[in-house]
């Protein structure tokens, strides 16, 4: 989730792992639906799809911001700038508001949905990386193998699941939706996504997304897969990246969905 935080060896590696363990298990396919254009300057950390538009939180000191941009131009609408000691990340919806996590400032920024006015700002432990809610709760991930679920006022930890694949916790979890039950969390510096059951932590499955992005088109080694948006109403899946030029409305196809051969 960081630019130069972890040696670069030791991130391979981490990646490596996940990727032999998701390998273990196969993944989903996908299918692109449809592409639309995306600011490639947006470090994107929190991402959602709310009354018709994409919502984006995004990172760095001295550059993150809270926007609200037009899906089919990529037109930002509204933007809010986050003060510069704050490294901004997750995202969620909850009522009226707005929920912006930070990484290291151990607060959350919370905002009037509809005018970007910020209300509040509640604490919290330890790191945030990715946040989405259940109707209950906000589910904040940390880059641990760990995901927190908040009360969503006053954001005290109501429990804690750990997440695993066969016994084998997969940590690094970094951007978080929820669909259909399911918690989707992105790996960071992995083109895969992990589908969660939110009462036990276990990995369901994995969905590949190598080569939706290929390697030419990202600007740095940081232009990572993050970001997971769902409309429910359409039941349209939205996925994009770090530093990204476009946003991916993709289908999810099953494991068990034998692919025709190509030619």
């Amino acid at each position: 989730m960081r630019l130069h935080f972890s040696p670069r060896l030791v991130v391979a590696a981490l990646v490596f792992w996940v990727g032999a363990v998701a390998l273990a298990q196969t993944a989903d396919a996908y299918r692109v639906v449809h592409v639309y254009p995306h600011d490639q300057q947006a470090y994107t950390q929190g991402l959602l799809y709310l009354d018709g538009h994409l919502y984006e939180s995004t990172g760095l000191n001295g550059r993150s911001s809270l926007r609200m941009e037009e899906l089919e131009s990529g037109r930002i609408l509204q933007l809010q700038s986050v003060p510069d000691q704050y490294f901004a990340e997750g995202l969620a919806a909850w009522g009226s508001t707005l929920v912006q996590l930070t990484w290291q400032s151990h607060v959350a920024l919370v905002y009037d949905r509809f005018t970007f006015h910020l209300l509040r700002t509640v604490p919290y432990a330890g790191e945030g990386w990715g946040l989405t809610q259940d109707d209950r709760h906000l589910i904040l991930s940390d880059g641990s193998a760990t995901l927190r679920f908040l009360d969503p006022t006053s954001l005290r930890v109501v429990r804690r699941v750990t997440v695993k694949d066969r016994g084998i916790r997969i940590d690094q979890l970094n951007e978080l939706e929820f669909i259909h039950g399911q918690i989707f969390a992105n790996i960071w510096h992995s083109d895969r996504i992990a589908r969660i059951s939110p009462s036990t932590g276990k990995v369901l499955g994995w969905i590949d997304l190598t080569g939706l992005l290929p390697a030419l088109e990202r600007s740095s080694p940081e232009a990572v897969l993050n970001g997971i948006a769902y409309d429910a109403g359409h039941d349209r899946l939205f996925v994009t990246g770090k530093l990204w030029p476009k946003v991916f409305e993709i289908k999810v196809i099953p494991a068990s969905v034998k692919l025709p051969a190509s030619h």
